[in-house]
């Protein structure tokens, strides 16, 4: 049994609590309008592949633009970086909701927007990442990084519960004014600080050998690619929240509000991995833990596409929450511990084309095949693919299944 730590050591610092909290507020906005865009496009076109073209939408400059933004994350300073991409949010923000107030939208007006998005996304998503080590110190790391990612997935638990309520009652324009504000709060946070959130190498060139430079590091070390490549392919094929307007209102039949709890239940999964996690100094045995924790995904998601019971569903969307995040935070906790600060921001934006580019591409691909067999049958079937995934990568990858981390140890 992993020694046991208080699971909220790191909120000690005051620049990491403050921070964390105006993320928390930040992400419930993000996390609310994931939501209401989904409802609004399959409102509009009943069509499940429409939602496939969301993941499009995102993917996209993810693609073009990750690397170049995990270089500006290493190059400028992270604090103006965080002020400016989050500024340009609230306008995205804020315009979506004039455009859905005044009855102009449509999904091809969505998907630009979307676009736009995914595009300053590619350069603050970065900076998020590698700020985290100028706000904590070392010792603290991991507690840090659990305490991050249970950030996350309460906002994500919370969020989307709202956006049911909020759509219910006052309709989708409300979600996307509320996540300007929330964006507004996070700008004044950071604003804030009184601490350089910055890399400690500030000479790093913009260049095609300084972009390459973080792939290269990734793709010389083991541990780094064997994981983002298995996340990869664990999302694409186990991804199935495109399809929850879907499952809410064709096979549940709960409407906006079911919805918003059909979001909401991974997260709550999520939150009690990340409770766990916080609360222990060590893990031992990451590898395997790693390789089970994705196959109680994998198990998970084939239930929830089995299930047509509305509790049912939300049990099963809690355990595909709990095993995704045990996996998740122990990635993370590895990447940040075994790169350097020069690097960070770098390294995240390859992670991002892997982390977020295998759920995308995965909307995509359940989005079209839901249309052709509809929503539950390709859930099930992409649960069935990440545990054949998991367990090649895990026979092919000896070094995750014997990873340790013992360098982790604080």
């Amino acid at each position: 049994m992993p020694p046991k730590i208080s699971p909220l050591l790191a909120l000690k610092v005051s620049h990491f609590r403050n921070y964390l909290f105006g993320a928390f507020v930040s992400d419930i906005g993000s996390q609310m309008q994931i939501v209401a865009v989904s409802w609004q496009v399959y409102e509009m076109t009943g069509n499940p592949a429409s939602l496939g073209l969301i993941g499009v939408a995102n993917f996209v400059p993810i693609l073009l633009f990750s690397l170049v933004g995990g270089l500006v994350a290493d190059k400028v300073d992270r604090k103006k970086l965080l002020i400016i991409t989050y500024s340009l949010q609230t306008i995205i923000a804020f315009t979506l909701f004039l455009l859905s107030f005044t009855h102009l939208i449509n999904p091809a007006l969505i998907y630009l927007i979307l676009v736009l998005v995914s595009t300053v996304q590619s350069f603050s998503l970065p900076g998020r990442q590698a700020v985290l080590p100028n706000l904590v110190p070392k010792k603290y790391f991991m507690n840090a990084v659990s305490l991050q990612t249970l950030q996350f997935q309460g906002a994500t638990m919370i969020g989307p519960a709202i956006a049911g309520i909020l759509i219910g009652g006052f309709g989708v324009p409300s979600v996307y004014l509320l996540n300007a504000l929330s964006f507004l709060f996070f700008i004044g946070v950071v604003f804030s600080l009184k601490i350089a959130l910055q890399s400690h190498d500030r000479e790093v060139e913009f260049s095609l050998s300084s972009i390459s430079e973080g792939v290269k590091f990734v793709a010389g070390v083991p541990i780094l690619y064997t994981t983002m490549i298995l996340d990869f392919l664990a999302t694409f094929f186990g991804t199935a929240t495109i399809l929850m307007p879907v499952f809410a209102k064709d096979v549940l039949h709960v409407g906006p509000q079911g919805l918003g709890l059909l979001y909401s239940a991974p997260a709550i999964g999520g939150v009690l991995a990340g409770f766990v996690l916080s609360s222990w100094h060590q893990v031992k045995n990451q590898g395997k833990v790693i390789i089970t924790s994705i196959i109680l995904y994998g198990l998970a998601t084939i239930g929830f596409g089995l299930s047509n019971a509305f509790p049912v569903s939300i049990f099963f969307l809690i355990l595909v929450g709990f095993g995704d995040m045990l996996s998740t935070i122990i990635r993370n906790t590895i990447r940040q511990m075994v790169t350097p600060d020069h690097l960070r921001g770098r390294m995240s934006s390859v992670m991002r084309i892997f982390f977020q580019g295998g759920p995308q591409l995965g909307e995509i691909e359940a989005g079209f095949l839901a249309k052709a067999i509809g929503g539950p049958a390709t859930v099930v079937i992409g649960g069935m693919g990440v545990i054949l995934i998991t367990s090649l990568v895990a026979w092919k990858s000896k070094e995750l299944r014997t990873y340790h981390g013992k360098e982790l140890a604080v």
